[in-house]
C-alpha cells in the first residue's frame, strides 16, 4: 500500500511538473443541469411563470477516488419589467458557484449577473424567442503547500516546500468574463412543447495563469453549449421530459441525453403548480449512467441525482461517480393564472 501510495505521488508530480504551464482549465457542470439554468444557458434567466424562481444544488464527486470534487451553486432571477410590447418582457438574474477539486484544494468562486429579454410570437402566444446576456467575475486559487513536485523527491521521499517551481507560481487568479445565448421555446399545443438554446460563454476568452511569468498566455477556452428539452403529456397526468445537452471547450467535449417520468398525483388542472414525483434516467457520454428522482409540490421541486462511472477511471472509482441533491422554488403570479399566460415549455 505504501508504494502504491508513493507511486501516485511521483506520478502526479511528474503530471503537473509537465503540464502545470499550459493547462486550461474546464468549466463547471451539473447532471441535474435543468436546475441550474442560468449556467447553461444566460438566455434561460426568467424563462419561467411566476414572479420569482430560486434555485440551489450541490454536487459531491470522486471521493472514493481522491479528495472529493465538491460543487456548489445557488441562483435568483425573474421579471423585472413586463408588457414591454405587449406581454414581451425583461428578466434578470444572479448565479454564484463555488467548486472545489482534488488534493490542492483548487477552488472556483464565480458570480454572475445575467439579463435576458423574451419576446412572445403566435396569435396563442405559444412561442417565445428569448436573447440573454450575461458577465461575471471569477476568483480561483490552490494551497501550494499540498502539492508534490518532481523536484521534491529526494532518497526515496518528499520534501515538500523545496520545490524551485515555488518562486514562479501564484497561487491565487482571478478575471472577468462574458457569457452570451438565445433560445427559442413553442407550444405546439397543450400537450407538447419544446425549448431549444445556444450558448457561448468565457466569450473575451479571459487570461487564466497562476504562472507570473507575463508573457504567459493561458485564455480559458470559450464554451459553446446546445440544448433541446420536450415536454410531452402521453396521458392528463403522465408526461414524459428528455432532453439532450451538449457543451464543447477547448479539447474536452460532453453529450448528456436522457429522459424523465414525470407523475402528476395531485390536481392536474395547473400543471406547473400541483404535487408531482419523477423519475429518469440519463448518459453521459464515455463517463457515467445517472439517475435521478424527486417530488414537487406547490412550487418547489426537489431532486436528487447519482452518476455511475463508466469511463476510464471506473477500475480507480468501482463505478461511483458524483452525488448532486437539488431545489427549486418558483413563487406564482396569480396573474398568469387568470390570463393564461404561460412560459411556452419551460423545459430548463
Amino acid at each position: 500500500m505504501i508504494r502504491k501510495n508513493l507511486f501516485g505521488r511521483v506520478s502526479l508530480a511528474v503530471a503537473l511538473a509537465a503540464t502545470f504551464q499550459t493547462v486550461q482549465a474546464q468549466d463547471i457542470h451539473f447532471t441535474q443541469f435543468t436546475a441550474s439554468p442560468l449556467i447553461v444557458n444566460p438566455a434561460f434567466t426568467g424563462n419561467f411563470s411566476g414572479k420569482l424562481r430560486a434555485a440551489a444544488i450541490y454536487r459531491d464527486q470522486w471521493r472514493s477516488v481522491t479528495v472529493p470534487f465538491v460543487t456548489y451553486a445557488a441562483s435568483i432571477d425573474a421579471p423585472i419589467v413586463n408588457d414591454l410590447s405587449h406581454d414581451d418582457y425583461l428578466a434578470a438574474g444572479l448565479q454564484l458557484y463555488n467548486d472545489r477539486a482534488g488534493d490542492g484544494n483548487l477552488q472556483n468562486l464565480s458570480a454572475l449577473a445575467s439579463v435576458a429579454y423574451h419576446k412572445f410570437l403566435g396569435a396563442k402566444i405559444d412561442k417565445v424567442i428569448s436573447v440573454g446576456f450575461q458577465g461575471g467575475y471569477t476568483q480561483k486559487s490552490f494551497d501550494l503547500s499540498k502539492f508534490y513536485f518532481s523536484d521534491e523527491f529526494n532518497n526515496g521521499q518528499f520534501d515538500q516546500g523545496t520545490s524551485a517551481v515555488y518562486p514562479g507560481l501564484n497561487n491565487r487568479t482571478s478575471y472577468f468574463t462574458i457569457n452570451a445565448g438565445v433560445s427559442w421555446a413553442h407550444s405546439i399545443n397543450e400537450n407538447i412543447g419544446y425549448a431549444i438554446g445556444l450558448g457561448a460563454n468565457n466569450i473575451n476568452t479571459p487570461f487564466e495563469s497562476f504562472d507570473k511569468n507575463p508573457k504567459a498566455d493561458v485564455g480559458l477556452g470559450m464554451r459553446y453549449t446546445g440544448q433541446i428539452g420536450a415536454i410531452a403529456y402521453v396521458s392528463e397526468k403522465l408526461s414524459l421530459r428528455p432532453a439532450v445537452l451538449y457543451q464543447s471547450q477547448s479539447t474536452a467535449n460532453e453529450i448528456v441525453a436522457g429522459n424523465e417520468f414525470h407523475l402528476i398525483i395531485g390536481n392536474p388542472e395547473i400543471r406547473s403548480f400541483t404535487t408531482a414525483v419523477f423519475l429518469g434516467g440519463w448518459y453521459r457520454a464515455q463517463d457515467a449512467i445517472m439517475v435521478n428522482a424527486g417530488l414537487e409540490y406547490k412550487g418547489v421541486r426537489f431532486g436528487l441525482s447519482y452518476d455511475y462511472n463508466n469511463s476510464d477511471l471506473r477500475p480507480a472509482s468501482n463505478g461511483l461517480g458524483g452525488f448532486e441533491i437539488s431545489i427549486v422554488y418558483v413563487a406564482p403570479d396569480p396573474l398568469d393564472f387568470a390570463r393564461k399566460l404561460i412560459y411556452p415549455c419551460s423545459r430548463f
